[in-house]
């Protein structure tokens, strides 16, 4: 990881957008690395655009609210035509692999993941998705161990469904992997 690094995860209330930042940032603390997280979501909460921070650092954040972000995640249309103006050329993108790029698009890397799909017909629960998103964006970005990034899965799991985040976990780290090569 680079001294510092602002991750901003968007989608739609109920894809998990807010608890895959905090899972970063989690990872972020085990790891030894300084971090701030903060989200924001529009009042219907459910299906309305929301948005979350990572910051990660190896020094001390002195601001929580930047304005473009290093790396950005969008798992619906809406929040990438919001939020893709607020990346910078050496940005990355990851976008589910169902939306439509625009081509203005500043980033130089682009990473389009079928994240929500993998989510509902290979784990088996779109609620999964956002686990398939934190381990993609920790295996493109090599940023924490794999057993740091579990440990943060873990902690933020609901009881009992440690076997079927593991597996969506592994499909993340697949996604990347493939979209690497």
């Amino acid at each position: 990881m680079n001294n510092r690094c602002v991750i901003r995860f968007t989608g739609s209330g109920g894809q998990g957008v807010i608890l895959t930042s905090v899972i970063m940032a989690e990872a972020a603390v085990l790891n030894g690395n300084k971090t701030v997280q903060s989200q924001s979501y529009g009042p219907e909460v459910r299906g309305g655009l929301c948005q979350a921070y990572t910051i990660i650092s190896n020094e001390e954040i002195w601001f929580s609210k930047p304005e473009k972000a290093d790396v950005l995640l969008a798992l619906t249309q809406a929040s990438l035509n919001k939020y893709y103006r607020d990346t910078v050329q050496t940005s990355v993108i990851i976008a589910d692999s169902g939306l439509s790029v625009p081509g203005d698009c500043p980033a130089s890397k682009l990473f389009r993941l079928p994240i929500l799909e993998t989510a509902e017909k290979v784990v088996g629960r779109l609620m999964t998705a956002n686990v398939i998103a934190a381990a993609a964006i920790n295996t493109l970005l090599d940023l924490f161990p794999d057993e740091i990034m579990r440990k943060a899965v873990k902690m933020h799991i609901p009881a009992g469904t440690e076997d079927l985040d593991m597996k969506a976990y592994e499909e993340g780290r697949r996604l990347a992997e493939k979209a690497k090569s």
